[in-house]
């Protein structure tokens, strides 16, 4: 922002509630969701850690993938077959999430069209979330995928994508969390995601795909998306992975956690 924004009463508000809670003479006790901005309010303020508390991502334990999963895929790919141009043996990626800017989804389509050719004619990508999608599918016309693409706007039927996609990708330029990345993991979907998003490191915990370190390269992700996908052993046993991880690692219990820290500094 401009200079002179310091010295708007808007700065003045918001600055001196943000510095009320992390001031290091606060009595205030910290709840974080990720790690990614805690170094941040430590440098700028002088938080001490022992006031940061770190939870689960609470992640609703419906959103698992279900015992009859493999039946859903069929059917919902089945269901997105016309509307997406699906046939057998195609591969389906999607992203989720409005702001295609932030979430990169520029990124998918440059990944996308790099793939080698017979790859890329069984491979459709679609991205749901309420943004304008004109120049997201102009830029997939000039590079030749603008009928892999498809942007159908915001959907209630998020976790049928997230049992009939091959991969999730979110290569985001700035996440805090991304959730998403946890709702496919529990779903049994493999993720490829670039490592500003702060929950990226559960994907290499899991062994549940890939992460694109940062600074960003976009040749980096176009590799590996193009060895992500020329490999269905690999894509099988990240999405066994993933399973795995959702259920022994504890992604689910931020109320109860939140709760033992509110209710232990009140006793």
């Amino acid at each position: 922002r401009k200079a002179l924004y310091r010295y708007s009463p808007r700065y003045r508000h918001f600055s001196a509630y943000e510095r009320a809670v992390f001031a290091p003479e606060s009595h205030t006790e910290i709840l974080m969701i990720s790690t990614t901005q805690q170094p941040l309010f430590k440098k700028h303020y002088g938080t001490p850690s022992k006031r940061f508390h770190l939870l689960p991502p609470g992640i609703a334990p419906d959103r698992r993938a279900p015992a009859n999963a493999s039946e859903l895929r069929v059917a919902a790919r089945a269901r997105f077959a016309s509307e997406f141009k699906l046939q057998s043996g195609d591969l389906l990626l999607v992203q989720i999430g409005s702001d295609f800017m932030r979430k990169g989804l520029d990124r998918s389509i440059e990944a996308m069209a790099s793939l080698p050719e017979p790859l890329k004619r069984r491979t459709r990508l679609v991205a749901l979330g309420a943004d304008d999608p004109a120049p997201f599918m102009s830029q997939a016309a000039r590079l030749g995928v603008g009928e892999r693409v498809f942007m159908p706007g915001g959907r209630k039927d998020v976790p049928d994508f997230l049992l009939a996609a091959d991969l999730l990708l979110h290569p985001a330029r700035h996440e805090n969390t991304g959730t998403v990345l946890l709702e496919a993991l529990v779903a049994g979907l493999p993720v490829l995601a670039s490592a500003a998003c702060g929950y990226a490191h559960y994907i290499t915990d899991a062994d549940a795909g890939s992460v694109v370190g940062e600074p960003f390269h976009q040749s980096t992700m176009n590799d590996t998306l193009a060895a992500m996908l020329s490999t269905p052993d690999a894509l099988t046993c990240w999405q066994h992975n993933a399973l795995v991880f959702a259920n022994s690692a504890d992604l689910y219990s931020l109320p109860e956690r939140a709760t033992d820290v509110i209710v232990g500094k009140r006793g």
